[in-house]
């Protein structure tokens, strides 16, 4: 299995649009951050995990020429807004599965009304096949996927397993009967916004806690703030088997 990490930033990205933050002034390619996702390859098939508005230059800087599914943590526009670059690989493809729960589901036939339309629908647009989970094991495409149900502050998450590779973003809080489906990792993909504590993600005092408990071999943390600090200067400073993930990282298991 190939895991690409495809972006880590978070929903503003770095450099922050305006920001003379030094973080976003950086030169190190490492501190250059898009929006969070990953790309999983496993049996020569192909599948993404989120489709936020960096999508098509992250196909683009990856040169993928198919996707075999699309798995939606939850609706937010930082996973979600590069939904219409599906496109280019409906028309090759024919067939885009996109594995989601009813309540993205519903939240992208609102935001992409003209994708999701029955009739008069505007030609040209991708014809997703939605497959709706809730929270037990699914295929998508021959992978066994098992989502794990989290807090986002508010709303629900939904990370995933695919063999002994979790991937957790936007995470705040995880009852102990889903913490279960994240023990015996090899890899474990966590969001660990910032030092400060915030009200929908976990801090870095929060996220070293929950790897701790959780125990995988290793672990890299994603949807990394520019506050957290320098690459370079956080990384050194984390325990063994703990990395900052950054973007176009990839990791063989």
């Amino acid at each position: 299995m190939k895991i690409t990490i495809l972006g880590t930033g978070t929903s503003q990205g770095i450099p922050v649009i305006g920001s003379n933050h030094p973080v976003c002034k950086s030169t190190d390619s490492k501190d250059k951050r898009l929006r969070v996702s990953a790309m999983v390859e496993l049996n020569e098939k192909r599948l993404v995990i989120d489709c936020g508005p960096d999508f098509r230059q992250q196909m683009l800087k990856h040169d993928v020429q198919q996707l075999d599914g699309v798995l939606f943590t939850h609706e937010h526009a930082d996973h979600t807004a590069g939904l219409d670059d599906l496109r280019p690989f409906f028309f090759r493809q024919g067939e885009i599965n996109c594995h989601m729960t009813s309540r993205v589901h519903l939240a992208l036939q609102d935001r992409f009304s003209y994708m999701f339309a029955t009739e008069n629908k505007y030609p040209g647009v991708a014809d997703l096949t939605v497959h709706e989970f809730d929270n037990e094991a699914f295929d998508a495409a021959g992978i066994q996927v098992i989502p794990v149900l989290a807090s986002h502050g508010f709303i629900p998450v939904h990370g995933f397993r695919i063999k002994d590779f979790a991937y957790m973003t936007d995470v705040k809080s995880i009852v102990p009967l889903e913490k279960e489906k994240l023990k015996n990792l090899d890899v474990l993909i966590l969001n660990m916004l910032r030092e400060e504590v915030h009200h929908s993600h976990l801090n870095l005092e929060e996220a070293l806690e929950l790897v701790r408990e959780l125990n995988p071999k290793r672990t890299y943390f994603t949807h990394i703030s520019h506050h957290l600090g320098f690459h370079e200067e956080v990384e050194k400073n984390l325990p063994d088997g703990i990395f900052l993930a950054y973007d176009n990282l990839e990791i063989n298991l």
